[in-house]
């Protein structure tokens, strides 16, 4: 080779290395895979919380982590693609949250570790072994959903005195659901109110439900869910043009035209899993994390909602409200 096309040829090879070393660097960033159980709409709000405490802790975005964000659209079938995907992929870490989701998760891995995000019972739906020493590849927080139950069922009937029927619409896929639909059946008995459990596997179902709950109840309880809450506001309209107060577990669906919620504020905790997912990256076991418990809880009440029902509240109820959306 001659001299001339020698240099040349290193010149051009030179140039290149730096470029080959930060494709090579970009493809060694620690990988969280998040399995988002919902839609944009509905979690986004989430995902920014999670990112935002990420960077506070010094990850940095297509810096020094990679976030691969998947949603589901409350569909049982992506959330099996989607986990399935990220084990191929060989993602660091795992984030997700639902019952159904995290199971899904466990189902495709016993090596990566799982962040689950909300739990509603972490121990009795078999996620972990214990709140102090999860065990396995799973860890995060749970919401307490079933032990909240009973105390949403109670500020429904103070804002609704005359509810005598009441209506549960939950997702047939979620595991922990009918712990729930035999919680409120505990509490409603004593007091002479009659509780019946509508069925939904998908969007389709929804109309058809809240027109048979329509002719049936005086109130509809509303297991939170992805799939409930990807249609969230398809729910609140039906239920609001036949009458129904409404309650929840958390503020997203008061602010899309639910009457009431109760529950831990869910951008907190999903902030909060991102400590967890610190500490794994840095080399802790998710098995030896104890799983957390929510200390807040949010009672939220749409006003505007409230008066197209008709419904004049108690004063020393508004008084406890976190927050009242007019």
């Amino acid at each position: 080779m001659r001299r001339r096309d020698f240099i040349a040829a290193f010149a051009g090879a030179a140039a290149a290395w730096p470029l080959a070393a930060r494709a090579q660097q970009m493809a060694r960033l620690p990988t969280v895979g998040f399995l988002s159980a919902a839609s944009p709409a509905t979690a986004d709000v989430w995902v920014s919380a999670f990112t935002s405490r990420l960077r506070e802790l010094g990850w940095i975005e297509d810096r020094n982590i990679k976030i691969d964000v998947r949603w589901a659209e409350g569909r049982h079938d992506r959330s099996v693609e989607i986990a399935a995907d990220f084990v191929r992929l060989k993602v660091d870490v795992i984030v997700t949250y639902s019952t159904e989701q995290i199971q899904i998760a466990k189902q495709a891995t016993s090596i990566i570790p799982i962040v689950f995000a909300l739990a509603s019972d972490p121990v009795g739906s078999g996620l972990v072994s214990s709140l102090a020493r999860p065990g396995g590849n799973l860890t995060g927080l749970s919401v307490q959903n079933v032990d909240l139950t009973g105390k949403r069922f109670e500020l429904l009937r103070e804002i609704v005195p005359s509810l005598r029927r009441l209506a549960v619409l939950f997702n047939g896929n979620n595991p922990t659901s009918m712990t729930e639909i035999d919680i409120v059946r505990t509490v409603a008995g004593p007091l002479g109110i009659e509780v019946f459990a509508s069925e939904i596997w998908g969007a389709e179902d929804i109309a058809a439900a809240i027109a048979t709950i329509a002719k049936q109840a005086d109130a509809l309880f509303v297991l939170g869910d992805p799939l409930t809450a990807t249609h969230r506001t398809r729910i609140n309209t039906l239920a609001l043009a036949a009458r129904l107060p409404t309650t929840y577990s958390t503020r997203g669906f008061v602010e899309a035209g639910g009457l009431m919620s109760y529950g831990p504020n869910f951008s907190a905790s999903f902030r909060r899993t991102a400590d967890y997912v610190h500490k794994i990256l840095l080399g802790a076991k998710p098995g030896d994390l104890p799983v957390e418990q929510p200390t807040k809880y949010d009672l939220v009440v749409n006003m505007t909602t409230a008066k197209a029902l008709g419904l004049t509240l108690p004063e020393s109820f508004l008084l406890r409200a976190d927050e009242v959306i007019e």
